[in-house]
C-alpha cells in the first residue's frame, strides 16, 4: 500500500483536532495558546492506522478564517480529505471555503464527518465523499469512521512519483538539542535517505541530510505521501524557513518568479498564489488559454503541479489551476537571478535574524539585502526598510483583522495595533495600499473591495 496522507477540513470549532485525536489518540494541538484559546493556530500532525492495516499521515488544519493561508499549505501536499460538519451548525463559512480549496487542489477523494452527533439532529447536507455520523465525546461512529476512510483510501487515484527527483516542502522547521536544523513536510515525490545531499530552494544553499524520520521513528529512507522530518546538516536554522522546498537530482523542480498556467477562475490583476507551504502576490496576466503569473517571490514549480488562487483584500479563495511551465526569464523589476545557471544568492544569517523583528534596524548590508530580496525571505517596504516575508505575512493578518473588526482606521490605531513606531506603520500601510490591500480615504484606511467574480451573486 503505497502512503497518504489525509488532511482535516472544516469550520472553526466543529471538532477536527477532537476528531484527530479520537480516531489516533494524539492531541495535534501542541501549542500552549491552542491549548489556552481552545482553538488550532498551526498545522498537527498524528499517525492513523486503520483497519486494513494501512497507515495514514493526518494534517490536522486550523479552521479559523485568519488562518486559511495556513490551512492551504497544509491542504497543499494531502491524497484525501476528512471535513468535519457539526451536527448542530451545519454548513458554515469556513466549511465552504475550506471546500473550494480541496476543489482547487483537485483533491476529490474523502469521508464527510458529521460531528458533535450528540447535540443535535443531521442537518441536510450536500458534501462530497460518504457521510458518517460520529461524536467524538461518546466515541460513536469512530469504528465507521476508520472504515470509511479504509474505502476512502483505496479510491485514491496516486499521483506522487515515488521513483521521480526527492520533493518536500517544508511546513515546520526548529532545532533539535544536539541535532542541529530540522525541517519537516509532506514527501510529494521522490526517496529521502540518510546520508543524501540535498538542496534547499529557492536559496541554492546545500546541505545533507543526517537522519530522517516518519512519525517520530527513524527510517533509513522515507518515500512520497509520507510525513517526512529531516535532519539537516551544513545549515543554519535561520537560513530556512516554512515555505522552502527541498529538492534532489536533477531533473528537481527549479524557482522561478514567472509562472504559466492553466486557471478555472478568472482572477483580478493582482492575486495571492499558494503553492506547496508558499504563498506570493503576483501579477496575473491573461495570454490566450493561459495565465502568466508573475510572483513577487519565486516559486518552486514543475509541470502538472496545482495552485491555489486567493484575493488580497478581503481574502478569499478564488479558485485553482495547474502549472504548464515555468519560465526562465525573471518577471520584469525584480532583483532576481536570471537563470537557474546564476550562481545562488548568499547572505549572513545575522542579516535575515535582524529582519525576523517588528522593527527591524537600519543599515544592513545591501547585498545582503538584495540577496534575500531575491531569495524571496525578504520584502522593500520603504526606501530603507526591510521586513522578513514572514513577519510581513503575520502583520498583514493583523491589519486585516483590525480592519475587518474596526472598519475604518487611522494611522495612530495600526501603529498602537501593531506595537510599532508612526514611521514603521506609515511605510507598512503604504506597501500595503500599493499590494492593493488597503485604501486610503482621508486619514482613515478601509480593506479594498474584492471585484465581484462574474457569475457571482
Amino acid at each position: 500500500m503505497q502512503p497518504l496522507t489525509v488532511g482535516t477540513a472544516g469550520h472553526i470549532d466543529h471538532g477536527k483536532t477532537a476528531l484527530v485525536r479520537a480516531l489516533t489518540g494524539t492531541d495535534t494541538d501542541r501549542l500552549p495558546e491552542e491549548r489556552a484559546r481552545g482553538i488550532s493556530i498551526a498545522l498537527g500532525y498524528a499517525r492513523l492506522e486503520l483497519p486494513s492495516g494501512r497507515v495514514l499521515s493526518v494534517v490536522d488544519v486550523p479552521g479559523h478564517e485568519r488562518f486559511v493561508r495556513t490551512m492551504v499549505a497544509g491542504a497543499t501536499g494531502i491524497d484525501l480529505f476528512l471535513l468535519a460538519v457539526a451536527a448542530d451548525d451545519g454548513m458554515m463559512p469556513q466549511t465552504r471555503e475550506h471546500l473550494a480549496v480541496l476543489r482547487a487542489l483537485r483533491v476529490d477523494v474523502g469521508v464527510v464527518a458529521v460531528t458533535k452527533s450528540d447535540l443535535g439532529p443531521l442537518p441536510p447536507l450536500e458534501l462530497p465523499g460518504e457521510t458518517v455520523t460520529v461524536s467524538a465525546r461518546t466515541g460513536e461512529g469512530m469504528d465507521a469512521l476508520r472504515a470509511a476512510l479504509d474505502r476512502a483510501a483505496d479510491r485514491v487515484v496516486v499521483r506522487r512519483e515515488v521513483d521521480g527527483p526527492l520533493v518536500l516542502h517544508v511546513d515546520r522547521v526548529f532545532t533539535v538539542r544536539g541535532a542541529g536544523t530540522v525541517v519537516t513536510g509532506t514527501l510529494w515525490s521522490g526517496r529521502a535517505q540518510r546520508g543524501m545531499s540535498v538542496t534547499l530552494e529557492p536559496s541554492g544553499r546545500s546541505a545533507r541530510v543526517r537522519s530522517v524520520q516518519v512519525h517520530d521513528a527513524d527510517v533509513e529512507t522515507a518515500q512520497a505521501g509520507q510525513r517526512v522530518a529531516l535532519n539537516l546538516a551544513g545549515v543554519d536554522r535561520d537560513a530556512v524557513t516554512r515555505g522552502d522546498v527541498i529538492v534532489a537530482g536533477t531533473t528537481a523542480p527549479q524557482a522561478r518568479h514567472v509562472v504559466e498556467a492553466e486557471l478555472d477562475c478568472d482572477p483580478p490583476p493582482r492575486v495571492m498564489v499558494h503553492h506547496g507551504t508558499r504563498e506570493t502576490a503576483a501579477r496575473a496576466v491573461r495570454r490566450g488559454d493561459r495565465w502568466s503569473l508573475r510572483c513577487e517571490a519565486p516559486l518552486v514549480v514543475a509541470p502538472g503541479d496545482r495552485l491555489v488562487i486567493r484575493s488580497i483584500a478581503p481574502p478569499d479563495t478564488l479558485g485553482g489551476g495547474v502549472v504548464l511551465a515555468p519560465v526562465a526569464r525573471p518577471a520584469p523589476e525584480r532583483e532576481v537571478p536570471a537563470d537557474r545557471a546564476a550562481p545562488p544568492a548568499t547572505w549572513d544569517a545575522a542579516t535575515e535574524a535582524a529582519l525576523r523583528t517588528r522593527e527591524p534596524p537600519a543599515g544592513l548590508d545591501p547585498a545582503d539585502l538584495a540577496a534575500l530580496r531575491a531569495a524571496g525571505r525578504a520584502v522593500r517596504v520603504g526606501p530603507e526598510l526591510h521586513f522578513h516575508v514572514d513577519v510581513l505575512d503575520e502583520i498583514r493578518e493583523e491589519v486585516v483583522a483590525l480592519l475587518e473588526a474596526a472598519g475604518p482606521v487611522s494611522l495612530a490605531q495600526v501603529r498602537d495595533e501593531l506595537g510599532t513606531s508612526r514611521r514603521y506603520a506609515q511605510a507598512l500601510l503604504e506597501h500595503f495600499d500599493g499590494e492593493g490591500l488597503t485604501l486610503r480615504r482621508g486619514d482613515a484606511r478601509v480593506l479594498r473591495r474584492r471585484r465581484r467574480r462574474p457569475g457571482a451573486p
